[in-house]
C-alpha cells in the first residue's frame, strides 16, 4: 500500500469533498488541482445526521478509487475539526461533532476542513486585495479573504438583510422556489449592493448551484464562477504556496490524522 501522503506515482491523490444541503459531490484531484474523471454525487440524506451523512460519504467515493489526503468543504462554521453551525443540514447532533476526527478514522486519510464558500473562494481567488465570495444553494454561503487570507467564522447567511429575514431565508433556494426567478433577481440585486456597500470589495465572486440563474447586469468587478470550484478548491488546502502565503502561520482549517490501529483499540 502507498505511503498515506502519496500515491503510487509519488505525488499524492486528493479526495476533495463539497457537503451541502441538497447534494454530496466528490472527486479525486491531481496535484495540480485536476479532476480524474467526472465528479460524483448524491442527495444529502434525509434527516441529514452526522452518521447518515458519513455512511452516504463513505459510499458515494467507493467508486472513484485510491486517494491519499481529504479536504471537505462543509456548508457552516468549522472550529478545529467540529462542526460549530450547520443551518442547512437542519440537525441538532452536528453541534460539536468532530466530523474531521470521524472521516480520519473512517478512512485512514488527514483530513482538512474548511467552510465550503471559503473552500470554493479558494478555487477563484486572486489572493490580492479584499474578495468576497458567496455561494447560492440550498442556502447562502459567504468568505472573505484579504490578500488571500481568508476571514475565519464569518458566518453572514445567519445575518438579517431584510424585514427580520435572513440571507439563507431571503435569497435560499427555498426563497428562489417562493417567489419566482425575476423577484429573487431582484434580492439579488439588493444583495450585491448591500455587499458592495458595506465591505467594499475589489471583487465579489458568485458561485454555488443557483448562481446561473442571476440575469441582472453585473459591474466588472462581480464574476459568476464554475460550481465546480467548490471541489477544485481543496487542493489548495494541501498547497504549501497557498498554506503559508495565503493561509497564514495558523490556518482556519483543521487537520486530523488517522489513528493506527494501536491507538484506535487504547
Amino acid at each position: 500500500m502507498a505511503d498515506v501522503n502519496e500515491s503510487s506515482t509519488g505525488t499524492p491523490l486528493t479526495l476533495a469533498i463539497d457537503i451541502g444541503g441538497s447534494h454530496l459531490k466528490a472527486s479525486v484531484l491531481d496535484q495540480a488541482g485536476g479532476m480524474h474523471g467526472e465528479p460524483v454525487r448524491v442527495q444529502t440524506p434525509d434527516p441529514a445526521s452526522p452518521e447518515a451523512t458519513i455512511e452516504a460519504l463513505v459510499k458515494l467515493v467507493e467508486p472513484l478509487g485510491h486517494f491519499d489526503r481529504v479536504s471537505i468543504g462543509f456548508p457552516g462554521v468549522v472550529r478545529a475539526g467540529s462542526i460549530f453551525t450547520a443551518p442547512t443540514l437542519r440537525d441538532k447532533h452536528w453541534d460539536g461533532f468532530d466530523l474531521a476526527g470521524a472521516l480520519a478514522r473512517a478512512w485512514k486519510r488527514p483530513i482538512r476542513i474548511l467552510n465550503d464558500a471559503s473552500v470554493q473562494g479558494l478555487g477563484v481567488i486572486s489572493g490580492q486585495g479584499l474578495e468576497c465570495v458567496i455561494t447560492l444553494g440550498t442556502g447562502f454561503g459567504f468568505a472573505l479573504f484579504e490578500d488571500g487570507r481568508v476571514a475565519p467564522h464569518f458566518e453572514l447567511s445567519q445575518h438579517p438583510i431584510r424585514k427580520e429575514k435572513s440571507y439563507n431565508e431571503y435569497v435560499g433556494h427555498a426563497a428562489l422556489e417562493e417567489v419566482g426567478k425575476s423577484h429573487w433577481n431582484k434580492r439579488m440585486k439588493k444583495v450585491i449592493h448591500t455587499l458592495a456597500t458595506v465591505i467594499n470589495y475589489d471583487v465579489l465572486y458568485i458561485g454555488g448551484g443557483n448562481a446561473r440563474l442571476i440575469k441582472l447586469p453585473l459591474s466588472s468587478n462581480v464574476k459568476i464562477v464554475p460550481n465546480a470550484a467548490g471541489i477544485t478548491g481543496g487542493i489548495r488546502l494541501w498547497d504549501e504556496r497557498w498554506g503559508k502565503a495565503f493561509l497564514g502561520k495558523s490556518p482556519p482549517f483543521h487537520e486530523a490524522a488517522p489513528q493506527s490501529d494501536e491507538q484506535e483499540s487504547a
